[in-house]
């Protein structure tokens, strides 16, 4: 199976088909699994989606939500992607708290990444192994960054560790983010992009050689188990010029 797109003409209608598609790949994790594991991203394409999710009907207590990245502010912020997600799909849905793994934005980056990486790796029973999330969902930036991880940080390069804290100069931030070696791992990862400010990255990331230092969204866009999801103003980047 190749990279897979889906064009929708609007956001709405590209946050929906999402959102069906990412239940499917959790109900197929269930039936042979008994549990799903979804990380899931932040930014603002994704909360259409979320409400998409929490409107429908699904066994959530047998998903356990993870977070791929999370700006190192309080829950209560509003730049806040757990404050994002609880609002749009978490209470909404009454997932139960025990499934949900936020990010410690309120503490130190450090200590934050350090306790994600520690009950990532208690969830799945790792012994020095990457975990292997079902579905990962990731956004894509207008300068192609996902996750938080932005063009030029050496973190891209890493394939071995789990999380790690990042400081975003771009926003003067400090943020936490699952590193490249979990995102390529992941089962199926799911991208939802939407916006003609998307173009030029999307551009990039599919026609642009190989260089997930300049473009980070290009990490994983090789597998076999990619989805992209687009609205029609985004999905003009898939043509080269």
């Amino acid at each position: 199976m190749s990279v897979q797109t889906f064009t929708a003409p609007n956001a709405q209608g590209a946050a929906d088909t999402c959102a069906r598609h990412i239940f499917g790949l959790l109900q197929a994790a269930i039936a042979a699994h008994g549990r799903a594991s979804l990380a899931i991203s932040g930014g603002s394409s994704p909360k259409l989606m979320f409400q998409k999710m929490a409107a429908t009907p699904f066994a959530w207590d047998r998903v356990h939500l993870f977070f791929v990245d999370e700006r190192c502010v309080p829950p209560s912020d509003s730049a806040s992607n757990y404050r994002m997600a609880n609002e749009n799909l978490i209470a909404a849905a009454k997932i139960p708290a025990g499934n949900v793994h936020r990010i410690l934005g309120e503490i130190e980056p450090a200590e934050a990444a350090k306790r994600y990486a520690a009950e990532i790796r208690e969830f799945f029973g790792l012994r020095g192994e990457l975990p292997q999330f079902d579905v990962v969902h990731r956004g894509m930036g207008p300068d192609a960054h996902t996750a938080s991880l932005f063009p030029g940080d050496p973190l891209i390069d890493d394939r071995t560790g789990i999380v790690a804290a990042t400081f975003a100069r771009k926003f003067n931030q400090w943020r936490v983010t699952l590193l490249p070696g979990v995102l390529l791992a992941a089962h199926n990862t799911v991208f939802l992009v939407a916006g003609e400010d998307k173009v030029d990255a999307l551009r990039s990331v599919f026609h642009a050689p190989y260089d997930p230092r300049q473009f980070p969204s290009q990490l994983g866009n090789n597998g076999d188990s990619v989805a992209w999801f687009l609205d029609e103003r985004a999905a003009q980047g898939l043509r080269s010029r």
